[in-house]
């Protein structure tokens, strides 16, 4: 009984970490999905849109399943991730896109698991030990090192974007995590969602391209992948994820995305993978293996309202 109930935590844990994998996954196209929308559909219009789209799946979602409103205790951590993943990161993520190639992007937001990381330690009680911290700083410095030898040493306005992108970010996958405390991850980002419609339908229907007969097919389904996928069905994986193994721990798995997005961006966007790349990809991988076999400290007598109960993981 005693060893069922030490083996109990670890296979959550890697049961989390296969969540975060596959949010990762579905996040990894969101550059390469961008960078086609964004040819031709507005970044301001393709930010009102797409967030527009998954908020109504949402209200959809929510209401077939007679889900209760959050309690009001909520709103104030649901407003915050709202704007920040509903709104100030696809904004200025779309608008370094127009500017960067999606592999470049993919290389930027790679620092977003340390990012990530920083943020939680400041909202949670989740303290990560000293050899998380070195992997995750390795993991970082690999992706921002790689950044500016593509750049010759310097960040583009394109980077800068992108860099306020991660900031954003960061405080949103934060956030979004905490609240799977309180409520399944999928119904996280759905109410996110909702609570965003008041902006996102009048914001779309103002932006809405007057050529729309023009536009080509392949910048429709980039919108409709961001829309669904990266902005909706990705967080119900990820934010699972999180809450079963702990936010600081698989925001780390993100290290990886920038590598799901060079094999995409080759694909889909018919740029170049070169062995610079792969050998990055092996060295942050083995950042990643590390940074996710090392255990976070327990914490000290946290507020309930700020842990994730075992109990309480995303369906």
């Amino acid at each position: 009984m005693s060893s069922r109930a030490m083996s109990s935590p670890a296979s959550r844990e890697r049961l989390g970490l296969l969540l975060g994998f596959i949010g990762m996954v579905i996040f990894g196209g969101t550059l390469p999905a961008t960078r086609i929308a964004v040819a031709e559909i507005d970044p301001i219009a393709l930010t009102a849109l797409r967030t527009a789209i998954a908020g109504v799946c949402s209200l959809a979602l929510l209401l077939v399943l007679r889900r209760p409103l959050p309690p009001r205790a909520l709103w104030r951590q649901l407003v915050i991730a709202m704007l920040c993943v509903a709104v100030l990161f696809p904004l200025l993520m779309s608008m370094g896109m127009q500017r960067v190639d999606a592999s470049h992007g993919g290389v930027v937001l790679g620092v977003l698991p340390i990012a990530t990381a920083l943020v939680a330690v400041a909202i949670t009680h989740e303290r990560p030990r000293p050899l998380f911290w070195i992997a995750s700083v390795a993991g970082a410095a690999l992706v921002i090192a790689f950044s500016l030898r593509q750049g010759g040493g310097t960040f583009s306005t394109g980077d800068l974007l992108l860099f306020a992108a991660v900031v954003v970010s960061a405080i949103g996958y934060a956030f979004s995590g905490r609240l799977t405390s309180h409520m399944p991850g999928w119904e996280v980002i759905s109410w996110i969602l909702v609570i965003g419609l008041p902006l996102s339908i009048p914001a779309a229907v103002l932006t809405m391209p007057h050529d729309v007969g023009q536009i080509a097919l392949k910048p429709w389904l980039g919108l409709l992948y961001v829309a669904l996928f990266s902005q909706w069905i990705g967080f119900f994986a990820w934010n699972a994820g999180m809450a079963m193994g702990g936010i600081a721990r698989v925001s780390q798995v993100q290290l990886l995305q920038p590598f799901v997005t060079f094999a995409l961006a080759a694909f889909f966007n018919d740029e170049t993978i070169t062995l610079q790349i792969l050998l990055f990809a092996a060295a942050v991988v083995v950042t990643v293996a590390i940074s996710t076999r090392t255990r976070a400290k327990p914490a000290a007598a946290p507020q309930r309202q700020d842990r994730e109960p075992p109990q309480l993981a995303a369906s």
